[in-house]
């Protein structure tokens, strides 16, 4: 073959760092920003937050601020005073306490409740000059104390040997956050002692562990150490009075819990020997123990999710607003960037190539703060779009509704299903129903009588109704709650039903059934 030269005309796409970074970022959620920022800040000099002000700003700041309340003050006292002589049903409308209103309005809706005039979460929580200030939004993760920190207290009021007392702590430290022991004691005793021990000191080790769990399992809460949830629940169940009702939910609890599970009454007389009433008994009795012992020692504080964007009421329809809570607020360090302006060295130097690795980390942060900034707004208008598709949602709650595709916001906004998709994952907004993922507010649609479309996400929430409101003693089966959602001119086939009720983390109607 002779070698020859061609011209190859083609079209592909480069991705530059800033376009990756751009990407990147989009799929991060809240807490991987913030861990994103973080790296930037420690790696980056000319990259800064914008409240690291000098001492000195901070101390004029606050000087100015103090001065401005105090001519505020002054006007409202001249104004309180000069309205004063109005007359008295002016007097009454004058006389309202703000302070009083805006208390009411956030009682209202911390229960749940919502008024006529409710016009949404305009910004975060004020903090009010009151015993509210002083509130730590993390005092209870720091106040909190974990259930190994927990049993190590009452350990030390127990009279117990020095090896006791080791070995207790050993099986404390092998909690796991239910409380249950997360290894057996044979494996315990492999990891503390060295390979080729001799047998008798495996014994030794294993019956000083064996007689530390005894100990363990006398502590509180009643159940920790428990090795199974068999086992956990008959702990607790003999730590209560002695009687016929106990000893029955002791046998189904170590023999029978599969059968109660599956609510098999007659089976369950058969195998403990105990009349209807005695199980249905037993059953309460076991309803009321505690599955997980260590679950009142879990930081819930960590399961918290920070809305990315919050819903506030606009006349007659809703708009978005960014949370400023997770906004992050950066800027370039001026200092840093005129100094690099200002020294310019002659090529091929040292200084000079020292000079240009710093204008290429400049030139980063401000991608930087760019790239997040338009991560922002593009969550922002996502967001809005969604709203707008989404209204009766708002009003009415999630039986209202509407099937929606990432493609029909992508076509509306312009903008790439994938990146649809990456802007709706981990990112979350606050409405007046609670906060969701973005992702949530879509969904397929399902064929109506009428010839329209049902959101999947409607017909979950009214499954979940018509099994809220079912009677307990004749639970309805999915072909029963298949045809009720035809009759209401959905249709819908048993086994999407059935998918639907897994979803919601329903129970068959087997298992629903009240003893």
């Amino acid at each position: 073959m002779k070698p020859s030269l061609q011209f190859r005309l083609s079209q592909h796409m480069a991705l530059t760092p800033q376009l990756q970074q751009s990407i990147r970022l989009l799929q991060l959620s809240t807490l991987e920003l913030n861990q994103e920022i973080e790296q930037m800040l420690e790696q980056n000099p000319f990259l800064e937050p914008e409240d690291d002000l000098p001492a000195l700003d901070l101390a004029a700041a606050a000087e100015y601020e103090r001065q401005r309340n105090d001519r505020q003050n002054s006007d409202e006292t001249a104004s309180t005073a000069a309205e004063s002589d109005a007359g008295s049903s002016d007097g009454d409308a004058a006389g309202i306490d703000t302070v009083e209103l805006g208390t009411t309005e956030r009682d209202d809706w911390e229960n749940g409740t919502e008024r006529d005039d409710f016009d949404g979460i305009s910004e975060a929580p004020s903090r009010n000059n009151d015993a509210d200030d002083e509130f730590d939004p993390m005092s209870r993760n720091t106040a909190g104390i974990s259930l190994q920190d927990h049993l190590k207290q009452q350990l030390l009021g127990m009279r117990l040997g020095a090896e006791d007392m080791a070995a207790v702590e050993v099986l404390i430290e092998s909690l796991n956050e239910d409380g249950y022991l997360a290894d057996p004691l044979e494996e315990i005793v492999d990891s503390l002692l060295p390979e080729g021990a001799d047998e008798d000191t495996r014994e030794e080790v294993l019956s000083r562990l064996k007689c530390a769990l005894g100990w363990l399992q006398h502590m509180e809460p009643v159940g920790v150490g428990a090795a199974n949830l068999n086992e956990c629940l008959v702990l607790q169940l003999r730590a209560q009075p002695a009687g016929r009702i106990r000893d029955v939910a002791i046998d189904i609890c170590q023999q029978h819990l599969e059968l109660l599970a599956r609510r098999d009454t007659k089976k369950l007389m058969s195998a403990t020997g105990a009349s209807e009433g005695e199980v249905k008994q037993a059953q309460g009795l076991i309803v009321q123990l505690e599955p997980k012992p260590g679950r009142a020692f879990t930081r819930a504080e960590a399961n918290i999710i920070i809305p990315d964007v919050i819903i506030q009421k606009s006349g007659r329809g809703w708009k978005v607003v960014l949370n400023p809570d997770v906004m992050p607020k950066l800027r370039i360090n001026d200092l840093y960037a005129q100094a690099l302006r200002a020294s310019r060295s002659p090529r091929g130097t040292a200084a000079s190539e020292s000079h240009t690795a710093l204008s290429s980390r400049l030139q980063e942060a401000r991608w930087f703060v760019k790239n997040i900034q338009q991560r922002f707004d593009t969550i922002l208008r996502v967001s809005q779009a969604i709203v707008d598709r989404q209204k009766n949602f708002f009003t009415h709650g999630e039986i209202a509704m509407k099937p929606l595709v990432l493609r029909e916001i992508a076509d509306e906004l312009g903008l790439h299903e994938s990146t649809i998709s990456r802007v709706t994952t981990a990112k979350y907004m606050n409405t007046p129903f609670g906060t969701f993922e973005l992702k949530y507010f879509f969904g397929s649609s399902l064929n109506t009588e009428a010839g329209g479309n049902a959101s999947s996400t409607a017909v979950r929430a009214l499954i979940k109704q018509l099994v809220t409101a079912e009677d307990a003693k004749k639970p309805l089966s999915d072909s029963q709650l298949a045809s009720m959602l035809e009759e209401q001119g959905i249709q819908v086939a048993r086994r999407t039903v059935a998918k639907y009720r897994e979803a919601l983390k329903i129970a068959p109607a087997n298992l629903r059934k009240a003893l």
